[in-house]
């Protein structure tokens, strides 16, 4: 049990500083092209090879976590974001506006790519190292769980904040050099302290048998979708371009985001706390994610309405809105990542882990491409129309997730 804590330990904080530099570069692209005059649907396509190498990048990923071990799919995941660091500082102000564009898409795609290799290694890891503890307690795995979910997501606020500062301080090069640098360190940690074999396994033989997935699984899987999507659709593009056409300034906008982030980071640790568990591991947990589902539904409702009716001080209620949209998302994106892993076996948990997050990443990528789309067509009202659809769909495919282990 302590190697295994100790493991768990130290993929968590490898995690901690991968995730600190990808909140930042968000805020370094987003902000800096921006400010340089490209449209709401322009940053979102800018973001779109991110999301979308993802998809991939879980599937193969975890399966070469499975056959070649957690602890080289973690390395090479966090040496393909320096790699993507280096391209992006490569940019040239010189550029044609289209050039530029195609170079920071391709830049983002490897990040992407990384980004992925490095959640679906690290996720994983949490179940591996379970079992080697022969710790089958559901609730310590829930706790797991939901505090490495959480402190990541802190992070990733944190690195919100960091972005826009390291933006203003050093300027887009530097800063990316500086991260590059940090994250050159988090890697030799990781080389010189992680066992290199974690976590191998036989390794599925067919493309049919790795997507041959249980019922859980496939369903999990199918919610990840249009929940990240429901989240991406107003938050990606929407709420920022939003605050700022209402006065706010970069560093009110990406201090907001940040403090968002970690609160929504904190309740997702607090999670444990706030769901009822059982004995299973099932029975009760999945009735909350139904639960939660439809209350995170009535947010974007009620937002939709208020913008429409355009009440007084429209940006506080927003504000407001999306706090509590923050906190019930937050309850359901920590009780899908537990339910995943009590779905999956342990023997294959990173293919398992890796299908269900290549489905996070097409949500992802879906939401942010309608994000800038319906945000450019309807401003934020239609973006919390998208949003609210989608978290309905979400609710629905809750209803048919098997309170049982397969």
């Amino acid at each position: 049990m302590q190697n295994a804590a100790r493991n768990y330990a130290i993929v968590t904080a490898a995690y901690w500083g991968f995730t600190l530099t990808d909140g930042a570069l968000r805020m370094l692209v987003l902000l800096h092209f921006y400010q340089l005059g490209y449209s709401p649907f322009t940053l979102a396509f800018l973001f779109l090879l991110y999301e979308a190498a993802g998809v991939l990048a879980n599937l193969i990923g975890g399966w070469l976590a499975t056959r070649y071990g957690i602890t080289r799919m973690l390395t090479v995941g966090l040496s393909t974001q320096i790699l993507g660091f280096g391209l992006l500082s490569m940019l040239d102000p010189g550029w044609t506006a289209t050039l530029s564009v195609a170079w920071v898409v391709l830049s983002q795609g490897v990040c992407g790519v990384a980004k992925d290799l490095t959640k679906t290694a690290s996720k994983s890891a949490i179940k591996v190292t379970q079992a080697a503890a022969k710790e089958q307690d559901n609730g310590q795995l829930f706790k797991w769980v939901a505090w490495f979910t959480g402190s990541k997501n802190a992070m990733k606020g944190v690195g919100f904040f960091l972005g826009g500062l390291l933006l203003q301080t050093l300027g887009f090069q530097g800063s990316l050099w500086l991260m590059a640098g940090l994250l050159a360190l988090v890697l030799l940690g990781v080389v010189t302290s992680l066992p290199t074999l974690m976590g191998k396994s036989k390794a599925s033989k067919s493309a049919r048998e790795l997507f041959a997935k249980n019922a859980g699984i496939n369903g999990l899987a199918a919610a990840r979708v249009v929940l990240f999507g429901a989240r991406d659709v107003w938050f990606v593009v929407g709420v920022p371009v939003f605050l700022y056409s209402q006065g706010w300034t970069f560093t009110m906008v990406g201090g907001f985001l940040a403090a968002w982030t970690i609160g929504y980071g904190l309740v997702q640790a607090l999670a444990p706390q706030i769901v009822r568990r059982s004995a299973d591991g099932l029975s009760a947990e999945v009735p909350a994610a139904r639960l939660w589902s439809a209350l995170l539904a009535l947010v974007p409702v009620g937002l939709a309405v208020a913008v429409l009716m355009q009440v007084p001080h429209l940006e506080w209620v927003v504000v407001v809105g999306l706090s509590l949209f923050g906190v019930a998302f937050a309850v359901n994106s920590s009780v899908h990542s537990y339910l995943v892993l009590a779905y999956a076996g342990s023997e294959k948990a990173a293919e398992d882990v890796g299908f269900y997050y290549a489905a996070n990443a097409l949500g992802r990528f879906f939401g942010t491409l309608m994000s800038g789309l319906l945000y450019q067509w309807g401003g934020l009202l239609y973006a919390l129309l998208g949003s609210a659809a989608m978290l309905l769909a979400c609710w629905l495919i809750t209803l048919k997730l098997p309170e049982e282990a397969a």
